[in-house]
C-alpha cells in the first residue's frame, strides 16, 4: 500500500519541482528551422527537450519530446506524426494559455487540449521526468500533460490510467501503426492488433481483470499493473537500473512486441540501447494461441502480425519475421507487415473452363499453418487426397495437412505462423509455369509501349527545330488548299475510308426505287440493287430510316465503326451516301444465302457439321472485333438475324448500328441498354460497365440456337421447362441427357463428344457473372479442341440448378 501512496504523491511533487525551476512564459513559442539547433524547451537537467525534431525527410518536422543528452535523441512522444510539418511551422503557447502547433502558413495543426476544464495556462515545463506540462499556479494538478496522452511510450514514474493506449507507429514514419497497448476498463491489460478504432482480440493478456486499475513504470525498473487490494502484476521482468546511471523507456514497438530498454547515462560508447526484457515471448504463437484461449468468442477478423496471406515466424528478441507463400509478395513492397497478394489470378472466375490440373500445381511449404481460415474440413486424408481436392476446388488457395485431416482455406488467410513447433504442412495452390506471368506479360507490354513513346518524345524533340519552319509552310500551303474545297457535310472523305461515295439517286436507280427488301436490321430496311464497281455487281443497301437524330447517330457508329474492320467473317462495307442529313444510306456486299436465322429455324435444318463451321465463322469474327482490330469494338447485337451467309456459307457478322467502340486504354464503358430482347446480358439491367463480355453472353445464347436449330424462347414446346432452351440445356447437361435436346439429330447425337464440348461452351458463355465468362478468343480455342472445357456452374445465381 506505501507504493499506491507514494503514486499519489507525485504529482504534487512534481509540480513543486517545476515552480521551483525556471518555466516557459505565455507568448513563447519555437520556429521549426532547417538551420540547425531549433531552441528546444529543455529540463532542468537537460536530459529532455521539447520542441521539433527533424525527420529523415529534411523538410518535414515533428512536434516531439526525446532523450535530448543522447547521440539517438531518442523521440518518446509526439504531437503530429498523423501530418508532420514544413519549416517555418510554430508551436506557441499564447498569451492566453494554450499549447497551439500552426504550420508556415499559419493553420492550426494541433493544439494541447485542457485536461482538466478548469483555468487557463499560466506556464509551461519540460520536467526531468519527460514529461511536458502546463500549469497553474493556483491549482495543484496540471491543466495538461503529455504523460496523459502518451503515443508509443511510457518513461519511468509514468501512470496508464483505465482506458489508457499506446499505440505503435509504422516502421518508417509516425504515423499510427497496427498495435496497441491498452489497460482495458475491465481491468485487464492487452496487446492486440487494430484497424480503425477497434482492436482485435488480444495476444497479450494480464489477467487483472476486475482488479487492474493502472499500468506503472516504476522508477526502480520495470512494468507492472496495480491491483486494487495493493498487489502487483508485472508486465516486464527487467533488472534494478539505478535512475542516476540509466534512462529507461518501454515502447509498443511497430511490429507488435512491447519492449523495455535501457540506455546508460554518460556513456561516450556507442552502445545504445538495450533489450530489457520484453513480452510477449513468442509473438507469432501468442497471436494465435491467444485467439483460440483467451477470447474465442472473437474469433473474426483480424489478419495477424504480418497481414493476410502472410506468415510469422520469430526472430531476435521478440521480432516477428514475415514472409510470403511461393509465388505471393509483399503487397507493400516496402513493408513486410503488409500482407501478400498471389501474383497470379486464380478463383472460380478465372480460365474455370478448363481443367484444374491443366491451371495449378501444389507446392509444399512445411511447419507452416493458418489455423484460424478453414473452411473445409476433410478426414481421414492421405496427402494426395488432400492435394486433389484443393487442386479440384476453385474456392481452394492453400491446403494444411497434418498427416490425418485435410483443411482448406481460401483467400484471404490470416495469422500465418511458421516454426519447428508446428507440425502441419501447408500445401500451397499455385499457377503453373508460364501461366502466372500473364499480368507480369500485360505489364512489361505496357512498360515497352511507355519506353517507346518515351525514346519517340525524346527522339522528336531533338529535330523539332530542324522542321519546325518546314512545317510552317505546310500549314500555310494547306490553308490554301483548304479553301479551295467547298465545305462538306459528309462525315468522311473518301482517301479516309477506301469507300465510295454515292448519291441517293444512283442508290435509288440501283434499287429500282428501293423496290426488293431483303430485310430489316436495328437501323433500318436493307434492299438489293446493282452498283458498279468496276464490273456490274449485286449489293445490299440499307437505309437508315430512324427519325433524325437517332437515325444519324446509328449512321454514324456503324460507319465508323466499319470502316476500320476487315475481315472474312464481318461482311464487307462498298460504299454509302450522305446528303444534307435527310439520306442516309450503307452500301454492303451481297450475301446469296440470307441471314443465319433464315437457315436455322426454316423448313430445312442445315447439317451438323455446316452448323459447327457457322460457330467457328462467328466465334472468329468477334475474336477480331475485340482483340484484334486496331481498336475494340463491342456488336451489342449479336443474333442470327444479324449473321448473313455468302454464297459458299461463310458466316459473316452484319449490322454494327448499335456497336460500341473503346479507346486502346478502355476495357469497359457505360452505355443505355443495346441489343434484342433474349440475348442481352444480365448486366445491360444492372449500373454495371459494359464490356466485350456482353457479346460473349449473346454469343452463347446463338451457340445453343445454332446446336438445336430452334429459338432461345418456344411458347409453344411440348414441355414447360422447354420453352427457354438455355435453362433446359443446363439440365440437359448436368443430367447427361443432351440426346433430348437434339430430337431425331442423327449426325449430333452421333457425335457426342463434340455436341457435349458444344453444350459446355455455349453454358460458360450463358455465366451471369461477367467476370465468369471466356472472352471470345478463348471461346475460339474451345471450339477448336485446343482446351479442354470442364463442367460449367449454374449460370445464374438465383435460379435452382
Amino acid at each position: 500500500m506505501a507504493f499506491t501512496h507514494i503514486l499519489k504523491l507525485l504529482p504534487l511533487l512534481v509540480l513543486a519541482d517545476a515552480q521551483g525551476h525556471s518555466n516557459i512564459s505565455l507568448g513563447t513559442s519555437i520556429t521549426a528551422s532547417g538551420a540547425g539547433d531549433n531552441n528546444p524547451w529543455c529540463s532542468p537537467s537537460g536530459d529532455f527537450a521539447f520542441g521539433f525534431q527533424r525527420l529523415e525527410n529534411k523538410s518535414l518536422f515533428l512536434l516531439a519530446i526525446w532523450f535530448d543528452k543522447i547521440p539517438e535523441k531518442t523521440i518518446v512522444w509526439y504531437a503530429n506524426g498523423e501530418k508532420p510539418v514544413e519549416q517555418g511551422s510554430r508551436v506557441e503557447l499564447t498569451s492566453d494559455g494554450k499549447l497551439v502547433l500552426s504550420d508556415s502558413q499559419g493553420r492550426e495543426i494541433w493544439r494541447a487540449d485542457d485536461q482538466v476544464n478548469s483555468r487557463e495556462a499560466e506556464y509551461a515545463a519540460m520536467l526531468d521526468t519527460g514529461n511536458f506540462v502546463l500549469g497553474n499556479r493556483n491549482m495543484s494538478t496540471y491543466l495538461w500533460e503529455s504523460f496523459k496522452v502518451p503515443t508509443d511510450t511510457m518513461l519511468p514514474t509514468q501512470v496508464l490510467e483505465l482506458g489508457g493506449t499506446l499505440d505503435s507507429r509504422q516502421e518508417r514514419n509516425y504515423s499510427r501503426g497496427r498495435f496497441q497497448f491498452r489497460l482495458l476498463n475491465d481491468g485487464n491489460t492487452v496487446l492486440n492488433p487494430v484497424v480503425s478504432e477497434f482492436g482485435y482480440a488480444a495476444y497479450y493478456l494480464s489477467h487483472t481483470f476486475q482488479t487492474g486499475y493502472q499500468v506503472v513504470f516504476k522508477e526502480s525498473g520495470y512494468v507492472c499493473v496495480l491491483r486494487r487490494d495493493g498487489s502487483i502484476v508485472n508486465v516486464t521482468r527487467g533488472d534494478i537500473f539505478p535512475p542516476a546511471d540509466f534512462y529507461q523507456r518501454a515502447t509498443i514497438d511497430y511490429d507488435g512486441v512491447f519492449r523495455q530498454y535501457s540506455h546508460k547515462k554518460n556513456s561516450n560508447s556507442s552502445e545504445g540501447w538495450s533489450i530489457v526484457s520484453f513480452i510477449p515471448n513468442n509473438i507469432c504463437d501468442s497471436v494465435n494461441d491467444a485467439r483460440i484461449h483467451l477470447q474465442p468468442q472473437n474469433d473474426g477478423g483480424g489478419s495477424g502480425i504480418c497481414g493476410y496471406n502472410s506468415f510469422c515466424s520469430l526472430g531476435t528478441n521478440g521480432k516477428p519475421n514475415c514472409g510470403c507463400p511461393p509465388d505471393y509478395s509483399f503487397i507493400d513492397p516496402n513493408d513486410s507487415f503488409s500482407g501478400c497478394r498471389p501474383s497470379f489470378l486464380q478463383g472460380c472466375r478465372v480460365d474455370e473452363w478448363k481443367a484444374p490440373g491443366d491451371l495449378f500445381d501444389i507446392i509444399e511449404l512445411p511447419n507452416t499453418d493458418w489455423n484460424l481460415t478453414t473452411y473445409q474440413r476433410l478426414q481421414p486424408y492421405d496427402e494426395n487426397q488432400c492435394k486433389s481436392s484443393c487442386l479440384n476446388d476453385c474456392l481452394c488457395s492453400v491446403a494444411l495437412f497434418d498427416g490425418v485431416v485435410c483443411r482448406k482455406m481460401t483467400l484471404p488467410f490470416s495469422n500465418g505462423r511458421q516454426s519447428a513447433r508446428v507440425k502441419t504442412q501447408a500445401l500451397i495452390k499455385v499457377r503453373k509455369s508460364g501461366l502466372i506471368e500473364r499480368g507480369a506479360q500485360i505489364s512489361e507490354k505496357k512498360d515497352r509501349s511507355m519506353l517507346i513513346k518515351v525514346l519517340s518524345g525524346i527522339l522528336g524533340s531533338s529535330i523539332f527545330l530542324n522542321f519546325l519552319f518546314l512545317a510552317a509552310v505546310c500549314r500555310v500551303l494547306l490553308y490554301i488548299n483548304h479553301k479551295n474545297f467547298k465545305k462538306s457535310d459528309r462525315v468522311f472523305a473518301d482517301s479516309e475510308t477506301n469507300l465510295r461515295t454515292l448519291s441517293y439517286k444512283e442508290l435509288e436507280e440501283a434499287t429500282q426505287g428501293f423496290k426488293e427488301e431483303l430485310g430489316r436490321g436495328s437501323s433500318g430496311i436493307v434492299y438489293k440493287g446493282f452498283v458498279e464497281f468496276g464490273t456490274r455487281r449485286p449489293v445490299a443497301v440499307k437505309k437508315i430510316d430512324r427519325v433524325l437524330q437517332e437515325g444519324e447517330i446509328e449512321f454514324k457508329t456503324e460507319l465508323r465503326v466499319i470502316r476500320q474492320t476487315h475481315h472474312k467473317n464481318l461482311v464487307q462495307l462498298l460504299g454509302f451516301c450522305e446528303e444534307g442529313g435527310a439520306y442516309r444510306l450503307l452500301v454492303y456486299e451481297f450475301m446469296e444465302n440470307g441471314s443465319l436465322a433464315g437457315i436455322l429455324f426454316g423448313n430445312t435444318q442445315p447439317k451438323w457439321n455446316t452448323r459447327i463451321k457457322f460457330a467457328h465463322d462467328i466465334a472468329k469474327g468477334l475474336t477480331y472485333l475485340h482483340e484484334e482490330c486496331n481498336i475494340q469494338i463491342i456488336h451489342c447485337d449479336v443474333k442470327p438475324q444479324n449473321i448473313l451467309l455468302d454464297d459458299k456459307f461463310t458466316a459473316k457478322i452484319s449490322d454494327f448500328g448499335l456497336a460500341k467502340s473503346l479507346a486502346a486504354n478502355q476495357s469497359r464503358t457505360r452505355t443505355a441498354i443495346r441489343g434484342t430482347r433474349g440475348y442481352v446480358a444480365p448486366e445491360w439491367f444492372r449500373n454495371t460497365p459494359i464490356t466485350s463480355k456482353v457479346d460473349v453472353y449473346s454469343f452463347g445464347v446463338l451457340l445453343l440456337e445454332i446446336i438445336c436449330c430452334r429459338k432461345n424462347a418456344v411458347q409453344e414446346a411440348r414441355n414447360e421447362y422447354e420453352e427457354i432452351l438455355t435453362d433446359w440445356a443446363y439440365d440437359c447437361c448436368v443430367e447427361g441427357r443432351l440426346i433430348d435436346l437434339m430430337e431425331n439429330d442423327h449426325d449430333a447425337i452421333n457425335d457426342m463428344k463434340t455436341l457435349e464440348r458444344l453444350v459446355k461452351i455455349s453454358l460458360w458463355c450463358l455465366q451471369e457473372d461477367p467476370s465468369r465468362r471466356p472472352n471470345m478468343k478463348e471461346v475460339t480455342l474451345m471450339l477448336q479442341g485446343v482446351d479442354e472445357v470442364h463442367m460449367p456452374p449454374c449460370p445464374t445465381s438465383n435460379s435452382i440448378c
